[in-house]
This record gives structure tokens, sequence and C-alpha cells, in this order.
């Protein structure tokens, strides 16, 4: 049975080097797609790229992340985190910033696929080193700070993206160099890093832990919770445009507003809410909270119940997220935590791949607004997995 750990430890500050360090390292996944994001239609014009070919240069990475995510992880558990972390850091600023040498479709594509793998390893080390270094209540916190990290960066890194590519696309590949002084400092703060267990010991117990009905539950809800909640990042602004005549400026308020009402409760309330309820309840909660605004969205026409509803949507992203992670380390011992955790990345940026792949057909059969209430179906099956799971 899932459940909270409630041992009582040191508060945790943010102003934890090793803590800044590991979620200056984690955001960096979120700035993978995210930067490139806004520049793309100048991409498109002066590569003269098909525009329907030239969307995968955002997406790609999702689906190498997912790939080498849980493989780096086994890395890191063998390895040793900090070295993983590093090597991935290095990599990210590498292959990121050759992106703006590239001057043709394939070229471009391996490079964000490289990217992707980069990133892979980054989530797997710093998720890994979160769960080791800090256990009890300051692991729930510091999980939680991850993901109100991830949530926010996500929408920042797409606006410095579109400030520095405004004049030269190329300038914002750049912004991928931040991974270097990132990668020094990780190698000079986070030097301690626990003694790697034996292979055979982690391939064996590793496959005990993903056997267990729990993990793949969990597994199952971080990807089925990313479809739901890729469904807005994707079709949220193109419904706006159509309905309220919404620009790029007022969608990225109602983006923004999803990660204020994620981040608050990541960082302040999803431990309290477990605590109170128990992890399968709180998980369910969330997935049920994202059901129902997503639900409302086609119902709404006018920009203050929107924005509202956005804030909700983001609060239950935000009770799940951190939860799930945390029941996740909960179920792996420290010497597994990498690997475990890295499934649970992999797991969540494959449904974040297949969001749109599995959303396209609603959207071919019904419009916008099929493809919302077929989000919320996919966020409540979540839910039930997760209630299902406590009897397990």
């Amino acid at each position: 049975m899932l459940t909270v750990d409630k041992t009582s430890d040191n508060f945790l500050k943010l102003n934890d080097p090793k803590l800044l360090i590991l979620l200056a390292s984690g955001s960096l996944t979120t700035m993978a797609g995210g930067v490139i994001a806004p520049v793309l239609p100048d991409i498109v014009q002066q590569l003269q790229l098909d525009p329907g070919l030239a969307a995968n240069l955002v997406s790609v990475h999702c689906l190498t992340l997912a790939l080498f995510s849980p493989l780096l992880g086994i890395l890191a558990d063998r390895l040793g985190r900090v070295k993983v972390l590093v090597a991935s850091l290095f990599c990210y600023a590498l292959f990121g910033v050759a992106g703006a040498f590239m001057s043709s479709f394939i070229p471009l594509l391996v490079t964000r696929g490289l990217i992707g793998a980069a990133s892979g390893g980054i989530a797997a080390a710093s998720l890994g080193l979160l769960g080791s270094n800090y256990e009890g209540e300051s692991r729930s916190v510091a999980l939680g700070y991850a993901t109100s990290t991830l949530t926010i960066t996500g929408i920042l890194f797409p606006l410095l993206g579109g400030f520095v590519g405004a004049n030269n696309w190329q300038y914002t590949f750049y912004l991928y160099a931040l991974g270097l002084p990132l990668a020094i400092l990780a190698r000079v703060v986070l030097r301690k890093d626990k003694k790697p267990a034996l292979a055979k010991e982690i391939n064996y117990k590793l496959s005990q832990v993903l056997r267990q009905p729990q993990t793949l539950w969990l597994l199952l809800t971080l990807l089925l919770v990313s479809v739901a909640m890729y469904a807005v990042v994707i079709y949220a602004p193109l419904y706006l445009k159509t309905t309220i005549g919404a620009g790029a400026v007022l969608n990225g308020v109602v983006l923004a507003s999803r990660a204020i009402g994620a981040a608050a409760i990541s960082a302040f309330g999803s431990k309290g809410v477990a605590q109170k309820l128990g992890l399968p309840r709180a998980i369910a909660m969330g997935c049920t909270l994202m059901a129902i605004t997503l639900i409302l969205i086609p119902l709404l026409h006018t920009i203050g119940p929107i924005i509202f509803t956005a804030i909700l949507f983001g609060v239950g992203f935000g009770l799940v997220l951190p939860n799930v992670y945390s029941a996740l380390a909960n179920l792996a011992i420290p010497n597994l935590r990498s690997s475990v955790l890295a499934a649970g990345t992999g797991a969540g940026f494959l449904g974040q791949f297949l969001s749109p792949i599995i959303l396209r057909p609603m959207f071919n059969y019904g419009g916008l607004e099929t493809v919302f209430y077929g989000a919320a179906l996919v966020a409540i099956t979540a839910g039930v997995l997760m209630l299902l799971s406590q009897d397990g």
C-alpha cells in the first residue's frame, strides 16, 4: 500500500546550494523544447522546411528523453549520479548549441534528438540525487520544489527564447550553453555521491521494484496525466484563438496561470494533502480536478473564468506530480532511486509525446471541444487507477 513518509527531518531551505544546483539542472529539461517553440516559424521560413515536419523539432526530444531517461538512470545508479549529471549537462550544452549551425532538417532533427537524450540523463541523475540526498518530509518538499521549478521554467523559457531569438533564431540555441556552467558547478558542489551498487544487485532489485503492481500503477498514471496535461499546452492556445481571438500574449497569460497553480500547490500544499488523504487519494483528487477543468474549458468564453480554470487545472496537476514521484521514491531503496525515478520521467515524457497522437482522432472527429473531453477521460482514468492501486 502506498503511504506518506512522515519521518521528521531538518527543515529544507531554498538556500541549500546543492538543492539549487539540482533544481536549476532539472529545469533544463523543460528548456529542451520550450525555447525554440517561439522561433519555429522563423526556422521554417529561413530553412524552407515543411511546417508539418518542422513541428517534430519541438517534440522529438520528448521521445528520446523517454527512451534514454530509464537507461541513464540505471547507469547513474551503477557509475554514480554526479558523474552522469555532469556528463549529461556537458552534452546538453554541446548538442544544444550545435543546432544553431545546422542548415537543413535532418541534421537539426538529430541534434534535437540528442539534446533529448542528454535531458534524460539530467532528469535521471538530478531526481536520483534529490531522492537519495533527502529523506522523509525533506524529500517530499524537495520533490515539490522540483515540480514547482519545472512548472515555472516551462513558462519562462519560451518567453526567454522568443526574446533572445527575436532578431535571429540562431541566438536562441546559444541558451543551451547554460548547461556548461551548471556542469562545472555540479562537479564542484556535488562532489560526494553514495557508492554505486553492484550491477547484478541493481538489475535484480530494480526488476523487483518495477514488477510491483504499485510501481506499474504509478508509471501508468504518470503517462496518462502527462497526456492530459500536454493537451492543454497544445490545444488550449488553438481553442482560445478560435473562440475569443486570443493572441500570443493572452495565451501566455493563460498558460502562466496554469503554472502558478501547479507551482503553488506543489511547493506548499501537495505534501499536506497527501498526509491527510493518503497518496492514492491525493493523486486521484488531483486527477479529478484536472478532469473537471478540462470539461469546463469548452464552456468558457470570457477571460476571467478561463484564467481561474487554468489555475485550478494547475492545482490538480501540482497535486499529482510530486506525490507520484514521492511514492516512487518510497518504493525504491536509495541505490535504485535514480533508476526508478528515471522510469517515472520516461513515462511522463512518453505521455507528452503520445498526447497529440492519442487525441488526434478525437480532434478529427469532433474538433477542439472533443479533444478536451477526451483529455478529461484520460485524467479520470488515471485517478481511478490510483484508487484501484490502494486496494492492491
